[in-house]
């Protein structure tokens, strides 16, 4: 991981003044939700936060009702990936003035789904004015043996697994955007399902997790940097890759590793599983009526290996997350910066890795 990620720079920047809880057991982003032990009790507390800001702002978003549903779902997830029980949410609704009723009646319906999917109730909240729509959220988990997972415990050797297909959630942001700009487009329907039941079964079984929501390059980058492993996704492309993602790349002839780039992802979960308790855990899953997709495989080479075409090539997948920022989050930009790194990878060695 040869290339520092100016939003991690950026976290630990703004967190270095703040003091660690001595009830804490994650370390500072080690976790996708925040673990707190609560004393006299073996459970543990989960809790996060997140927000739509940005989604909105660009018009990624647009639609109410996937507002709503959004605001719940990107909490949920992370709840997801520690393998909690949900407990509640709060929720803080920043609205405009003019607002019609019928986009507030539909905002309002996405989150009351969204709440009774994920089985979150709203516990309470907040509500504000001001000239710009923003929604934020507040969930609450609980994991009663205090055995959570988290984003370290991989080891060279431990098998790479998704919930779902990847690629989708990139998919839908690259068409929509280019719909918004006017260019003709068919955008892919996109309503993420919450994991909470699969994040309850991996914690039994897996060595470390986290969720997609930044793509699954963004991911496995992450999970590599805190656990010092690398990660081959050997599996062949039609095992992983959302139909969603495949018809984009086809349409818009796009690498399908660009699908697995973000920023905007599936939320899905990323997890590996020791290589001694992969049959264990798929029976789990098949008593569950759950398929858990294969993807690879964790590696001694600190490397991120995915496929283009017939071939294994590495990215430099610290540099993509600087992307879209790099780019001023200009798409336009950014899908060009993605072509340079592809091109950087149709000319490398095998094996080198492309900075």
């Amino acid at each position: 991981m040869s290339t520092d990620v100016l939003e991690l720079a950026l976290l630990r920047r703004l967190a270095a003044g703040f003091r660690r809880s001595p009830l804490q057991l994650n370390a500072h982003q080690e976790s996708d939700a925040e673990l707190v032990r609560l004393p006299g009790h073996h459970g543990v507390l989960a809790l996060t936060t997140d927000g739509l800001a940005e989604e909105i702002e660009t018009g990624l978003y647009d639609d109410p009702y996937r507002i709503g549903w959004m605001a719940v779902l990107v909490n949920a997830s992370d709840l997801a990936a520690v393998g909690a029980e949900p407990i509640g949410i709060l929720i803080t609704e920043t609205l405009p003035s003019g607002l019609s009723d019928d986009f507030l009646a539909r905002l309002q319906a996405g989150i009351a789904d969204a709440c009774k999917a994920c089985h979150l109730p709203v516990l309470g909240g907040d509500t504000n004015f001001a000239a710009r729509l923003q929604l934020g959220g507040t969930a609450v988990g609980w994991i009663s043996d205090g055995q959570a997972v988290t984003r370290r415990g991989a080891a060279p050797g431990d098998r790479l697994y998704a919930s779902g297909p990847l690629g989708a959630g990139s998919a839908f942001a690259f068409m929509q955007l280019r719909a918004r700009a006017g260019a003709p487009a068919r955008v892919p329907p996109y309503q993420p399902q919450p994991r909470l039941r699969e994040g309850r079964l991996v914690r039994h079984y897996a060595s470390c997790a986290m969720d997609t929501s930044d793509g699954a390059l963004a991911t496995l980058d992450q999970l590599a940097r805190i656990n010092g492993v690398g990660f081959t996704m050997a599996e062949p492309e039609e095992r992983w890759l959302h139909a969603d993602a495949a018809a984009v790349a086809a349409a818009a002839k796009l690498p399908t590793w660009m699908l697995l780039a973000g920023p905007h992802g599936e939320f899905e979960l990323i997890f590996t599983v020791p290589p001694g308790r992969e049959s264990e855990f798929l029976a789990a899953a098949a008593a569950e009526a759950w398929a858990p997709v294969a993807l690879g495989v964790a590696t001694a080479a600190l490397e991120i290996r995915v496929p283009r075409g017939a071939e294994l090539v590495t990215l430099d997948t610290g540099r993509i997350r600087n992307l879209f920022t790099v780019s001023g989050s200009d798409p336009g930009r950014y899908l060009e910066e993605l072509w340079q790194e592809d091109r950087r990878c149709a000319t490398a060695p095998a094996g080198e890795v492309t900075s």
